[in-house]
């Protein structure tokens, strides 16, 4: 299991739990994870060196290996690895080549123009009549997203990314794209590159603070199902983004094998791509995978395989699953590290998982080592109840700078 977030938690503990599965190795892991081995997730040939000596089915959690083409390097030794190749993870390491992709092939997304230069980016802006949202080309954490109220807001963010380069070489080419305000919801399949079968519906809460404000981050909290999605609606994202995607991208000469997710907005029903990752979403994961009936390892090795088509449906839990993310305080900017986490023994029980994400062991004890901590993660048998199950475990933890949103799973309730 290549990663260390909560993520990579969630798809290792789910891997163990199938009976043709005999041991999960995590490079490198976190403060929660077995068998780690200090692997770090871009050191690909060292990777593919412990794969091949272990006999290992190999899993990729984020984006960077991704990108970075591990896939490619596995596939030409022959390593069964399960995700996208580099030429497919251009669906989410470039926002301009999976925009110019989308436009091209009449996937529904908001119209936008790519910049350069600062000044003929201003320049647009001040002959629009409506808000925008500015996005970094590259891989940016899911921070690379600022969505502007107002002329002023949009110039900050064209200086941020454009003269202040605070993205580095990820933002030196800009997307000015139309705001789209609606519902926002996370659909997210599996696909052999022709096959694709759907995950259960979730909606992420990507703003740091309660009731959807302040900065993006990477993700403080998910729930599962949404409501926000109904049957006829979740079909027809299927078809209109999934489906559609998957094939036109096999008529450029790429298959994509993994996991798809589909960042949507939904406005008067109908489904807008605001953005596409090359793997499972980061809190969604968790809650889904609380829910999932079925062997995981049996459909990442039938899509790795091309054989999805020989899969039944996955089975789903009728239950709901929220999942709170405990940050430290100061996150998504500069936080504290090497705090000592209290309470974990405490909060685990038949229906409540933590998910470990930035922590480290040190002497017997679990520190804080990121700004995601921990992804507390509840089942009930009502969106209301994994709520309330998830907070009541949620207060059995604590650090000095322990922080979270108190509201995560509420705007699920009104869709019930």
């Amino acid at each position: 299991m290549v990663g260390s977030g909560g993520r990579e938690h969630a798809l290792g503990w789910k891997l163990s739990q199938s009976p043709k599965v005999d041991k999960v190795f995590f490079a490198p892991g976190n403060g929660g994870t077995k068998d780690n081995i200090p692997i770090q997730a871009d050191d690909i040939e060292n990777l593919a060196d412990f794969a091949q000596e272990n006999n290992c089915f190999t899993v990729v959690g984020p984006e960077a290996p991704l990108a970075a083409g591990i896939v490619d390097k596995f596939n030409q030794r022959k390593l069964k690895i399960f995700g996208p190749t580099k030429a497919a993870a251009q669906l989410e390491s470039s926002k301009i080549w999976a925009k110019t992709f989308m436009k091209k092939h009449g996937i529904p997304t908001s119209p936008f123009e790519v910049f350069d230069d600062e000044k003929k980016a201003k320049s647009y802006i001040s002959s629009l009549d409506y808000d925008v949202v500015i996005k970094a080309d590259g891989l940016a954490a899911g921070k690379g997203v600022i969505v502007c109220n107002g002329k002023q807001e949009a110039f900050d963010a064209i200086d941020m990314m454009l003269v202040k380069n605070s993205f580095g070489s990820a933002g030196k080419k800009i997307i000015i794209e139309q705001r789209i305000d609606g519902i926002e919801a996370s659909y997210i399949a599996l696909t052999d590159g022709n096959v694709t079968v759907p995950m259960a519906t979730s909606q992420d809460h990507k703003r740091i603070f309660d009731g959807d404000t302040g900065p993006n981050t990477g993700g403080m909290g998910a729930y599962s199902p949404t409501g926000v999605i109904s049957n006829d609606l979740a079909k027809k994202i299927h078809q209109d983004v999934i489906d559609k995607t998957i094939q036109s991208i096999k008529s450029e000469g790429i298959t994509f094998q993994g996991f798809l997710y589909a960042g949507i907005m939904i406005k008067d029903g109908k489904p807008y791509v605001l953005e596409f990752n090359a793997r499972m979403g980061d809190p969604e994961c968790q809650p889904i995978l609380m829910r999932m009936g079925s062997d995981l390892y049996e459909y990442l090795d039938a899509a790795a395989e091309g054989k999805l088509k020989d899969k039944p449906p996955i089975s789903w839990k009728e239950q709901s699953a929220v999942c709170v993310v405990l940050a430290s305080k100061g996150y998504p900017d500069s936080y504290p590290k090497n705090e000592e986490i209290s309470g974990l023994d405490l909060a685990n029980n038949d229906q409540v998982m933590v998910f470990h994400a930035g922590t480290k062991k040190d002497n017997g004890k679990v520190l804080t080592n990121g700004g995601r901590v921990l992804g507390v993660t509840a089942l009930g048998k009502s969106l209301q109840e994994a709520i309330t199950n998830a907070y009541l475990a949620v207060d059995k933890i604590s650090w000095n700078n322990k922080y979270c949103r108190k509201d995560i799973g509420k705007k699920g309730l009104q869709y019930l």
